[in-house]
């Protein structure tokens, strides 16, 4: 019998931009340890699943694997090797990564959709292709046997992958993402730092909630534990947050201090039920942001594609719009369809959705159980453009906010850098130009006619004036 025929890992090309390296890599100098290719997009909520596999894997492997990430942008501003260089700080990324904006490796490996890992034996042959999240033990499997094998024919040579970060300059914020503002507090979410700021306006720190390293833990204040913290709304003296990374729901009473944990297990759902009557054995799945309305939280399930509502009277938790395939269909709620919704605000009854992956803004009418689209026309229309409903075009928006008093909405264009207007009557979207360079604004939030911008990659806060169009930013300190 003849043996299968093995497949020589196509060579990385000498021409890539690389990251977490002083020096380029090959496939060569990697021979007698396993490596993984990760084909991945820094806005891929499923690349974004994929990491701490990864990262389980390299602590597990330290001196016979080896993890390349491939950046394979699908975004303009994806191609920016900057941009790219925060993306993997924001993402604590320890392994070396190229940059591919040209798709060489794509090409020469095949690849198909993101995420894509490529598992290359320590002879330097291609095992095969693993697609998609949720991969771990599948792939602990495969790098496990192989080293054994390896092992066994004499051709293992364990050596340490030695990383070369940049890191972000120190600072009081760390990639904020979302922004809350009351009469006199602004609450940040400190998503870098694992933590939510309680400041004045004018940016002195009061309180801090979570003990700034990444956890799931209840407690009062500092003594909590956050992971990735992201989108808040407030009710009453309870402050919601939507813990990305942690897979759920927290609750912070203003009052005492308190974090208590609403609904999440703290592990990742994939589609396991469509309802939990027990919100703490809920498997969630990275959501985004909240939003309030008549006794319900409305979730931006970022991680499905969905919107969940969860009833603070009975504290059940459901889908209530979204199939879950990752596309932009309007219609009947449950046939719907979103891509990677991670901004949601309310308007009498009407939510404002920021469909980050079509670079779209969507509606949901609670009362209807429908979904219509503003701006937004599919999964790769995207760009920088001024016009009317689906004329226009956004680039991977995450943040909105409601302007009752102009009948308008703002919107955290968030990979264009800028803030845009839509006219809630006209539909027409515009540029809102001011005086602060913005970098991937994560969140907004409008307070009477201050605008607070979460400046996420610049690691600040912007207050905007709308009617005088100034702008400075917020000096967060926390005083001794």
């Amino acid at each position: 019998m003849n043996e299968p025929t093995r497949i020589r890992a196509p060579e990385l090309p000498d021409n890539l931009e690389w990251f977490n390296t002083d020096q380029p890599l090959t496939l060569a100098s990697q021979r007698g340890k396993v490596v993984l290719l990760d084909f991945w997009t820094y806005c891929c909520i499923n690349c974004m699943h994929v990491l701490p596999d990864l990262r389980y894997l390299e602590d597990k492997y330290p001196d016979t694997l080896t993890v390349i990430g491939i950046h394979s942008p699908k975004f303009e501003n994806e191609r920016v090797a900057g941009q790219v260089q925060k993306a993997i700080n924001r993402h604590g990324i320890r392994h070396p990564v190229a940059n591919d904006p040209r798709f060489q490796l794509w090409r020469a490996y095949g690849i198909k959709a993101w995420p894509s890992i490529i598992f290359i034996d320590p002879e330097g042959y291609v095992v095969g292709i693993l697609r998609g999240e949720g991969r771990r033990q599948q792939l602990d499997d495969l790098v496990r046997k192989h080293i054994e094998m390896a092992a066994e024919k004499g051709v293992l040579s364990p050596s340490p992958m030695p990383s070369s970060p940049r890191p972000e300059p120190e600072g009081v914020l760390r990639f904020p993402g979302k922004i809350l503002a009351t009469r006199n507090m602004l609450y940040i979410a400190d998503s870098g730092h694992h933590r939510v700021l309680e400041t004045y306006h004018d940016g002195r720190v009061r309180r801090v909630f979570g003990s700034g390293t990444a956890g799931l833990l209840d407690g009062n204040e500092t003594a909590a534990m956050f992971n990735n913290p992201q989108g808040m709304t407030l009710v009453g003296d309870f402050l919601y947050v939507a813990d990305t990374d942690n897979h759920a729901i927290r609750r912070i009473h203003l009052k005492s201090g308190d974090v208590m944990t609403l609904a999440g297990d703290g592990s990742q759902g994939r589609y396991v039920a469509d309802s939990f009557r027990e919100p703490l054995e809920a498997s969630l799945n990275s959501p985004w942001d909240l939003t309030y309305h008549e006794s319900n939280l409305y979730i931006a399930m970022a991680g499905q594609h969905q919107l969940w509502r969860m009833n603070l009277n009975h504290l059940g938790i459901e889908r209530c719009a979204g199939s879950g395939r990752e596309d932009i269909v309007d219609g009947a709620a449950h046939g719907a369809c979103f891509a990677q919704p991670s901004g949601i605000t309310n308007l009498d009854g009407t939510l404002y959705i920021a469909d980050a992956e079509t670079s779209a803004i969507r509606t949901y009418n609670i009362n209807a159980e429908t979904v219509d689209t503003l701006v937004g026309k599919g999964l790769f229309d995207f760009g920088d453009r001024d016009g009317v409903g689906t004329e226009a075009r956004l680039q991977h928006p995450l943040g909105v906010a409601v302007d009752r008093e102009r009948n308008a909405l703002w919107v955290a264009d968030t990979f264009n850098s800028k803030i845009k207007r839509i006219d809630l009557q006209t539909r027409e979207v515009s540029k809102f130009k001011f005086g602060v360079q913005l970098d991937e604004p994560g969140g907004l939030y409008l307070f009477r006619d201050k605008l607070f911008i979460a400046n996420t990659n610049a690691h600040q806060i912007v207050l905007l004036d709308l009617s005088s169009r100034m702008a400075q930013v917020v000096n967060v300190r926390e005083d001794d």
